[in-house]
């Protein structure tokens, strides 16, 4: 990686100081917090000060699995691993490396390791992670519920594709047809915090314009899940614009995406 750009260990090197001033405050504030309720245990604990990268190296090939907590521990993402190790496409969760790139990882994650950690916090650090990425799968799948239902009840057919505009590339989640001039466009998004409102709302509509630019006799339509119900009249309001014909609401519930879409192919005129 070119040296113009920063790697993880200049990150860490930024923030180093203020997270070792915070964590002696939390510390400070937890011992003080929980007095009455801190006793000491025997615990098993990892001492990775004892560990070299080498032996590190070793032990992650053989035990692949306790990868992601070594990361979660230092702070390392898979993203920085590819940036700074142009390892691609690294499933943390199940990593699948060669021994040279085990042994680049472990080389790479030793100098953040601290000098010990308690297994149970190792553990609890890999689940905290893991229901974090299953939550996230999870809400992925809800683009895709939609795009499925818009097929079955829909007398065109609907796939993800992309178009240029002004030399900048746009995703659309759900288009028709698959190739060609792009006839109807629906863009599928989940806003789920009120202070973003403003920015996902502006998002869909700069890619309703850019979409009527390329195709001015398209139509272009939303679905929302936002779950402040009585708000999503704000949401209306934000979108108001001469590029999008429909916007309507869905919540994680079937019956909810179901009669959605419904309403929405009925008003684009695609209902089978």
């Amino acid at each position: 990686m070119s040296k113009d750009y920063s790697s993880h260990a200049d990150y860490m090197k930024w923030v180093s100081r203020d997270a070792r001033q915070r964590q002696d405050k939390i510390q400070s504030a937890i011992c003080n917090a929980f007095a009455g309720y801190i006793e000491k245990r025997t615990t098993e604990v990892v001492v990775f000060a004892s560990i070299s990268a080498v032996k590190l190296a070793r032990i992650i090939n053989k035990y692949p699995i306790i990868l992601k907590p070594l990361l979660i521990s230092c702070n390392i993402a898979a993203r920085s691993i590819e940036r700074d190790l142009q390892i691609k496409n690294l499933n943390t969760y199940k990593p699948k490396l060669t021994e040279q790139q085990t042994a680049a990882i472990a080389g790479y994650i030793k100098p953040f390791l601290p000098p010990y950690l308690e297994v149970p916090t190792l553990t609890n650090l890999d689940m905290v992670a893991y229901i974090d990425k299953e939550i996230r799968m999870r809400k992925g799948r809800w683009e895709q519920e939609i795009t499925k239902v818009l097929n079955r009840y829909g007398s065109v057919k609907f796939n993800k594709r992309k178009f240029v505009a002004e030399n900048e590339e746009f995703e659309i989640d759900a288009a028709s047809p698959k190739s060609g001039p792009v006839k109807i466009a629906v863009d599928i998004k989940r806003i789920e915090a009120r202070r973003d409102i403003h920015k996902r709302c502006d998002e869909i509509v700069n890619k309703a314009a850019k979409l009527k630019g390329s195709f001015p006799d398209s139509k272009f339509a939303a679905v929302i899940y936002y779950p402040f119900i009585d708000e999503q009249i704000n949401i209306q309001n934000r979108m108001k614009s001469e590029n999008i014909e429909y916007v309507v609401f869905a919540s994680d519930l079937k019956e909810s995406i179901t009669n959605a879409i419904r309403l929405l192919l009925k008003q684009m005129g695609v209902a089978r």
